[in-house]
């Protein structure tokens, strides 16, 4: 008997358990029943013919109007329970929406997109409207935002968003979708909002918000769709023609933007080591804060700004005091948004010492000396010739720089110095540019000029191609704000023939509705190069090297160069941001000519695929596990 029960642990395979349920849930009972009418009972229930749960509910069941207190939905064996807190609405249609939540508890089956609806007047309101949410600045599908409807009627006014919830309500999916249902005929106005308080109006700064300035008009009529009917993955058996009410419209896009003028806070001081302050603000400000030393003398601070000063380093150049004093103590000014959204100066008293101390510093210093001596101690020994002298270069402190590009230069392209600290002294006389002909290094003349950022500087000449440069600079030639020379540094360069590369010749067509600007975009959703249209509607960009590019641009309607965005109180949309929806291919000493009308392409299909970050999440189906079954038994019989 051991033997045998032995035996069958031992044997190929796993039981049998039966065939898999394979069929998804059905709805057998509501009370009180879907789709009626006169209904004033706020508890509902949902009965179905096998136990069932409710996947990511919070993020998928809506309920229609939006309710301020939020339902109680939740599953309970084989019903799904309702419990609704708010006062009922008279004469008005409720859907609750379970999008794709429910499936059966054992497999996971879906149900699939199921609404349950009723109404507390006489009539069950049926229409429906669908769209898209995209991110303003770059087409993103946006998920999880609210979609609502307002009914342009005698209430309504252009502020409405801020004192007055949605009348319908929707949530979009992954893909950026949206579909609201149980609305009564009529003309409506459309809204996103990313409601952060959950009382379904604009009242922060921080929710991003869409709307559309046109009204429109329910309406539908009766249309046919193709089904495939399939036998198996790969065959289909019949197509069939199934007739269903086509709602409209179904092609909204809303574009949803943050409002400038973020509310301004200081997010974090922090100091990690004894050279440099840190400020992060959690928006742009027009100016920078004002810093009062308390035991320091504020003159030794050197601010180091982000394009729009909501990050600031502050150098300090005061080295004997950093040396003496641990802890610096000063007052901190800067404008803070208050509760009414207003700017006004406040004045912090801080005290912030550094991370990484003097102490730790010099220890590790001394570690890494000590290293470098035991090395060349090394060296020395095991040397059949003398070793010329060498620097320890950990006993003294050089100043960083990196060159970028390094190695190759376009044409049309020119070299920056970037050091880790801004620069405080440039020497060009200590500087020396040459251009190799035939064997000679001959000298060349050049132009060393800073950039905007404190801690770079560019290098321009009159390159040529096909030639090979080197760049020279002398040790101290140049010097950081914190005293820190420059090591001598010695580039040499190649700048690569035109042969190498294509060009792109964009023609935009569009109505006169301001300046276009036009950006070309790497397979990272990176811009490469901007240009604007020409009055002819051309950007032509030139020296590419041979690679897939795609195209964004924007409507510059006040022709500042940049991309603004929108205002919700002063009915302002956000410049519009289209995307060309291929990519195109540039081949060297290809010149390749593209006409782009982005006005006939639906916004909702010009962001490629390969550019768009939010993916749709995948489609929930049935489990085909009994084929897979029965492919195994017959795998085991042939055994």
């Amino acid at each position: 008997m051991a033997l045998l029960l032995m035996a069958a642990c031992a044997s190929i395979g796993s039981p049998d358990g039966g065939i898999y349920d394979e069929i998804p849930p059905k709805v057998v009972a509501s009370y009180p029943t879907d789709r009626s009418v006169g209904i004033n009972e706020k508890k509902i229930r949902i009965r179905f013919d096998e136990y069932i749960k409710l996947m990511n509910a919070n993020e998928k069941v809506i309920v229609s109007p939006p309710q301020i207190e939020p339902a109680n939905i939740r599953a309970d064996g084989k019903s799904v329970k309702i419990r609704l807190y708010d006062s009922l609405q008279a004469n008005t249609t409720y859907t609750i929406d379970f999008s794709d939540a429910i499936v059966d508890n054992n497999e996971g089956n879906p149900m699939g997109y199921y609404t349950y609806s009723f109404s507390t007047g006489e009539e069950i309101d049926t229409m429906e409207v669908s769209g898209v949410v995209l991110n303003a600045a770059d087409l993103e599908p946006v998920k999880g935002i609210f979609v609502g409807l307002y009914p342009v009627d005698s209430v309504f006014n252009d502020s409405i968003l801020r004192n007055k919830p949605f009348s319908r309500v929707s949530r979009t999916n992954s893909s950026g979708w949206f579909c609201i249902k149980g609305i009564k005929q009529g003309k409506y106005c459309a809204f996103a909002l990313e409601d952060k308080d959950g009382d379904f109006l604009f009242s922060q700064k921080s929710e991003r918000i869409a709307f559309l300035q046109d009204t429109f008009t329910t309406s539908s009529k009766w249309d046919v769709r193709m089904d495939t009917i399939w036998r198996d993955s790969t065959h289909y058996d019949s197509i069939r023609v199934v007739p269903y009410v086509h709602y409209y419209p179904d092609n909204l896009v809303l574009n949803a933007f943050l409002e400038a003028g973020q509310d301004q806070h200081l997010l974090k001081a922090e100091r990690p080591d004894p050279d440099v302050i840190k400020l992060f603000f959690t928006a742009p400000a027009d100016s920078l804060p004002v810093i009062k030393g308390i035991n320091f003398d504020e003159k030794c601070l050197v601010a180091d700004a982000s394009l729009n000063n909501d990050t600031i380093t502050y150098w300090i150049t005061d080295t004997a005091f950093t040396h003496r004093e641990d802890t610096m103590k000063f007052e901190l000014s800067f404008l803070e948004t208050d509760s009414l959204g207003v700017l006004q100066p406040y004045t912090e008293l801080m005290e912030l010492a550094p991370k990484l101390t003097w102490e730790k510093i010099s220890k590790e210093k001394q570690k890494k000396v000590q290293e470098w001596r035991k090395q060349r101690e090394k060296l020395l020994k095991k040397a059949k010739e003398p070793l010329a002298p060498e620097e320890n270069p950990y006993e003294k402190t050089f100043l960083d720089l990196s060159v970028k590009p390094s190695g190759s230069l376009d044409p049309n392209q020119n070299v920056r110095y970037v050091s880790k600290q801004p620069i405080a002294r440039v020497d060009t006389t200590r500087m020396h540019l040459y251009v190799k002909q035939d064997s000679l290094w001959i000298p060349e003349p050049f132009l060393f000029l800073p950039d905007r950022d404190i801690k770079s500087y560019t290098l321009y000449a009159e390159w040529e191609q096909k030639h090979q440069y080197r760049f020279s600079i002398d040790s101290a030639a140049i010097v950081g704000i914190m005293g820190d020379p420059c090591k001598a540094i010695k580039n040499e360069f190649s700048v690569s023939s035109e042969d190498q590369y294509g060009s792109l010749f964009v023609h935009v067509i569009m109505p006169d509705t301001g300046q276009v600007i036009v950006q070309l975009m790497g397979k990272t959703d990176k811009c490469v190069a901007t240009l604007p249209t020409d009055e002819k509607g051309r950007a032509d960009f030139f020296f590419l090297k041979p690679a897939e590019y795609y195209l964004r641009c924007f409507l510059d309607s006040n022709r500042n160069g940049n991309w603004d965005t929108g205002e919700y109180d002063n009915g302002l949309q956000p410049e519009q941001v289209f995307y060309f929806p291929k990519p195109i291919q540039v081949k060297a000493k290809w010149d390749v000519e593209q006409d782009w009308a982005p006005l006939e392409i639906p916004r909702m299909s010009q962001k490629p695929k390969e550019l768009t970050k939010q993916k749709a999440d995948k489609q929930k189906t049935v489990k085909d596990r009994n084929k897979e079954r029965e492919q195994k038994k017959q795998q085991e019989k042939r055994k």
